[in-house]
């Protein structure tokens, strides 16, 4: 976790602000639902658990609950004390191999499941994907809107834990073909990506010469 000095607050009417109350209102409504999110993404885990039949997935499932876990308490730490938690922001560690297989076959069209249909692996990745980038926008809003330094250090610092879990869970799907990558052909790939050039200029005003 980033450290960076920290200055006790002030009120305008009060005075000194305590660590637990230096909270402002929209930062308050923000961490509320990142912090209920999480809350529904670990009761989802542990629903879909039992219904988990490749041990891959569930090797990825216990993973990523236990860091979620540990990540949720530090925050709310954080939340209610204002101050540093009692460990700082761990950094999550994909096991997969991050190569995705790119194009696109034809495949069933997807629906919402029937009453009654088996719950798949297919599902259950899909909502753990989902569960993952819903926690990273969260937290990156939540964190712009944070006053609390500590607080806003142990957000920011989630951002890319959730980034790497959404990678893992895409990185599965895509193995098990329940995910397809497309890509463009590769003249309008390489025109894409040549669009831009590096700038190796310094800010500043140019020289009066240039401004003539």
């Amino acid at each position: 976790m980033h450290t960076e000095p920290f200055k006790q607050p002030s009120n305008m009417q009060t005075g000194a602000i305590s660590p637990e109350m230096n909270h402002g209102g929209h930062e308050l409504f923000d961490v509320h639902e990142v912090l209920s999110a999480t809350i529904g993404a670990l009761n989802q885990m542990l629903i879909f658990r039992p219904h988990v039949k490749d041990p891959e997935l569930l090797d990825i499932l216990d993973r990523q609950y236990r860091f979620t876990l540990d990540e949720y308490n530090i925050t709310v730490e954080a939340f209610k004390t204002g101050t540093d938690p009692s460990h700082p922001t761990s950094t999550y560690e994909m096991q997969l191999e991050n190569d995705f297989i790119y194009g696109m076959k034809p495949s069933q069209p997807k629906s919402p499941m029937q009453p009654g249909a088996a719950i798949t692996d297919e599902m259950i990745s899909g909502f753990l994907l989902s569960n993952a980038k819903t926690g990273a926008t969260g937290r990156a809003s939540a964190a712009l809107e944070t006053c609390n330094p500590v607080l806003r250090r142990v957000l920011a610092d989630s951002i890319p834990n959730c980034i790497e879990m959404a990678y893992e869970l895409s990185l599965y799907q895509n193995k098990h073909h329940y995910y397809q990558v497309p890509q463009l052909m590769p003249n309008d790939m390489q025109n894409i990506v040549n669009c831009y050039a590096t700038n190796l200029g310094q800010p500043g005003m140019p020289p009066p010469s240039m401004l003539q």
